[in-house]
């Protein structure tokens, strides 16, 4: 069964813990939480006293997507504020063996996004050390885009050599996903669906997640 990430960013934010609060009595798996610096990524989105804020709302898995440079420097200021998956970008990353091991050691998940124009081999050197690899479907730093076609291959090719190797690595696609692209999306091998505008803009989110969950 797919797990769910809703992607807060397309949350109401007057609203916070309302939307903290829907959740919670939902079917989703994981609270998926965006940093953005502005410098990594053209977007400023929100930081460490959010994510302390959220923690306190929820005991559900909180992953944390760091699309910022050098994440080295505030990893364990998020494992402070509550994170349980920590995900750092291979292009943001110059010594990514150490950003990982820096991530296992303070007791959180690593995991390694990629952007749409990176290759998945990249990773392979390292996968057996990571728990989630994060797949952009769309170029990061704004919700709302379409998903990415090429994605699918992506996925298929990564999921290959994950099932070769014996792992429990985990696909994550996030960007552009949709009710009506998600079934595809699990199909070519995804293992968690990150939603953002598809969950909170929906007329029912809670249906909305639950239906996600069915595919």
């Amino acid at each position: 069964m797919a797990i769910i990430a809703p992607s807060l960013l397309a949350s109401n934010f007057l609203r916070l813990s309302d939307e903290c609060v829907m959740l919670n009595e939902s079917e989703a798996d994981w609270f998926h939480l965006d940093v953005m610096d502005g410098r990594f990524v053209p977007n400023i989105s929100f930081g460490l006293p959010v994510i302390e804020q959220i923690r306190t709302m929820t005991s559900k898995v909180c992953d944390v997507h760091l699309m910022i440079e050098e994440p080295e420097r505030y990893a364990e200021a998020f494992k402070k504020a509550g994170a349980d998956i920590l995900t750092v970008h291979i292009e943001a990353c110059r010594h990514l063996h150490r950003n990982i091991q820096q991530i296992r050691n303070l007791g959180m998940e690593p995991g390694v996004a990629l952007n749409p124009h990176t290759p998945v081999e990249m990773l392979y050197n390292v996968l057996s050390d990571i728990s989630i690899v994060c797949i952009m479907s769309v170029n990061p730093g704004f919700g709302g885009q379409q998903f990415i076609p090429h994605t699918l291959q992506k996925i298929k090719t990564l999921r290959t050599k994950i099932d070769q190797l014996g792992l429990n690595t985990k696909i994550e696609v996030d960007g552009g996903i949709t009710w009506e692209n998600a079934a595809e999306i699990l199909n070519a091998g995804a293992h968690v669906l990150v939603a953002g505008s598809t969950v909170f803009k929906a007329k029912s989110p809670k249906k909305m997640i639950s239906d996600l969950k069915k595919l």
